[in-house]
């Protein structure tokens, strides 16, 4: 191996180490519970497992972060991919929308799981219980055009 390739391998390396050091930010605000979307709508007991599996990672306080999350640069990413679901569509914060927000939420989620688009196929590559079945989105697509046309 050259001179110059392995100080370029250390160099890569060394950076790879020290970005380990800088932080994301996983905190969570604390929200009443009341104030959740399974609190307020109380999906049926059919419903709630998918939303919590399939929906709440990215679209809620609820995250669970994976061992992968950790490592720099895909913490970035992740927590951005995240940041970004909440700031669309946060049923932590569901109480605090107006009826005007939450007929276009409905819609909105019955749209995008009818259409595949939620969750995302890079989503599910490693979270294989978010992968919803035929049956399964159209449940949670009744479900949601159900309770958004009330």
């Amino acid at each position: 191996m050259t001179k110059i390739r392995k100080a370029w391998l250390w160099g890569l390396f060394s950076i790879l180490i020290i970005i380990q050091f800088i932080p994301v930010d996983r905190s969570a605000p604390q929200t009443p519970p009341e104030q959740g979307f399974l609190a307020l709508e109380n999906p049926p007991e059919n419903i709630a497992p998918l939303l919590k599996q399939a929906c709440f990672d990215c679209h809620s306080y609820d995250t669970r972060y994976p061992w992968y999350s950790y490592l720099a640069p895909v913490s970035w990413w992740l927590n951005n991919h995240i940041q970004e679901g909440r700031e669309h569509l946060n049923f932590s914060l569901w109480g605090t929308y107006d009826a005007e927000d939450r007929e276009e939420l409905w819609e909105e989620m019955a749209e995008e799981v009818e259409e595949g688009h939620m969750p995302l196929k890079r989503y599910t590559w490693m979270h294989k219980e978010a992968r919803l079945s035929r049956e399964q989105r159209a449940a949670l697509v009744a479900w949601f055009e159900q309770e958004g046309g009330e």
